[in-house]
């Protein structure tokens, strides 16, 4: 068994925890050390049943742990992309975690740091990217591919041949039509029916979905230190990072 740490501390970090249970259950795989939260009023106290052992600076006395960062919500998506960055680790110290209750087709494919939770199904030839946050129950069916730092909330539906650019974030219940591609960034709000495509950072919403808004602008990430990392461009849709492992 390996260490694993759980970087964050809420909703979807608690989650992965009970994920990682429900794997130790089925083959003991990973041993739980706990969660790292920079809340330092969180420090020495306990969420699920676990301890939170300090901020991410921990990280230095844990050389050996894997690691998955669990953050984000739709007031703040790109938080998990700017913890992973500003962590500075290599691909082989983040761990996979999906679910036994999750369902991983033939031919399809998970990137470092990604987790499934209960019930996700991806049908058959699925690409999914690095440290991306699949919710309960959500479906991803043939040929659809997901960027990197992607958020799909629960009970999402894709249908064949979908592309979710870098970072994007559909929120709960979301359904989107096949072969359409949602812009890196962009949000697509709870419920929503995605007919045609959704252009880079923009948030939609409504059936059939519309433009609502402008997507917020990044907050910039920070070096240890204190130093601003400029918010580089980010990659095009094409560049969908090669996937590395199936399963937990």
């Amino acid at each position: 068994m390996r260490d694993l740490v759980i970087v964050g501390a809420g909703g979807f970090a608690r989650e992965t925890a009970a994920a990682v249970r429900a794997v130790n259950d089925a083959r003991p795989t990973w041993r739980l050390r706990g969660f790292l939260d920079d809340d330092a009023a969180l420090h020495g106290t306990t969420r699920a049943g676990l301890p939170i052992l300090g901020g991410t600076d921990r990280l230095a006395d844990l050389p050996d742990a894997a690691v998955v960062v669990c953050v984000g919500s739709p007031r703040d998506y790109r938080a998990r992309r700017r913890i992973v960055r500003r962590l500075g680790l290599p691909e082989h110290r983040y761990a996979t975690i999906t679910h036994p209750g999750a369902t991983v087709g033939a031919g399809s494919v998970l990137g470092p740091g990604t987790v499934l939770l209960a019930g996700v199904v991806l049908t058959a030839d699925v690409a999914v990217g690095a440290h991306v946050a699949v919710m309960p129950h959500a479906v991803l069916t043939h040929d659809d591919r997901v960027h990197d730092h992607v958020t799909i909330a629960s009970g999402v539906r894709l249908g064949g041949g979908v592309e979710l650019g870098l970072g994007a974030y559909v929120g709960a219940g979301a359904l989107l039509r096949e072969g359409v591609t949602v812009g890196a960034w962009s949000l697509v709000g709870m419920g929503a029916v995605v007919l045609r495509d959704v252009p880079p950072g923009e948030v939609w919403g409504g059936s059939p979905a519309r433009r609502l808004r402008a997507a917020d602008a990044p907050a910039e990430p920070v070096r240890p230190g204190g130093a601003a990392v400029p918010d580089t461009p980010e990659p095009a849709s094409s560049e969908l990072a090669v996937p590395r492992t199936v399963g937990s």
